[in-house]
């Protein structure tokens, strides 16, 4: 769906950022979830320095992207924003006990269990990737990572997405998975790529993606 500068759903999101970020900026996990639910949003886009500002750390304490806020809620962290725009959609959170509490399940699974593992990898691979700690370190992150793959690929099994049918679990947790810098760990995991790319193909998935894209400026607001 188009962005709706007189949507009741704001998303924030930066202006600019360097080519690696691009595409993984986590106001894609709030995009994505609404073009599944069908629901219109507008982006607010923000510099570095305003995200840096008092006036900006009332709505997101850690000065990060996306902020989010509806008629009703003012949130921040992007795990929270999918299950709040997906309480809207009974496809994404289910309305019964059982569903709900599945779907919030693994959406704290993918940022609280695989995430930070993931994250870990990151780090070396795109901010230290000459550092000599990084070289010595990377074999026991991979060997962790692939412990939480292993542990993923398990569950999901011969399944589409996580609980069978699409909700916002597999919004973050395919996400989560986009993040892993090695392609040759991922390639361990046939199932998981699979996954991962069975999601990302959504049409949701690619005009959310396109959105994101587009928000970005040739070069950073000035200070």
């Amino acid at each position: 769906m188009p962005i709706n500068p007189d949507a009741a759903i704001e998303i924030t999101g930066f202006a600019w950022v360097p080519d690696f970020a691009r595409g993984f900026v986590r106001d894609l996990r709030p995009r994505w979830a609404c073009e599944e639910a069908g629901l219109d949003y507008r982006e607010r886009l923000i510099g570095f320095e305003t995200a840096k500002s008092e006036a900006y750390r009332r709505e997101q304490p850690f000065g990060q992207v996306p902020a989010y806020r509806d008629e009703e809620v003012q949130m921040f962290e992007s795990g929270a924003m999918v299950l709040r725009i997906g309480e809207r959609c009974a496809r994404l959170v289910p309305d019964t006990p059982q569903g709900r509490a599945r779907a919030l399940t693994w959406v704290t699974a993918a940022l609280n269990s695989v995430e930070p593992f993931v994250f870990d990898l990151v780090a070396i691979d795109t901010f230290n990737k000459d550092a000599e700690w990084a070289r010595l370190r990377r074999p026991e992150v991979i060997a962790t990572l692939r412990t939480r793959l292993t542990a993923l690929a398990g569950w999901l099994g011969d399944k589409d997405y996580l609980e069978g049918d699409f909700t916002a679990a597999d919004i973050v947790m395919a996400t989560v998975l986009r993040e892993v810098s090695d392609e040759a760990l991922m390639a361990e995991f046939p199932t998981l790529a699979a996954y991962r790319d069975r999601c990302t193909a959504r049409p949701a998935f690619k005009t959310a993606l396109a959105a994101q894209l587009a928000s970005f400026a040739d070069a950073p607001l000035p200070a």
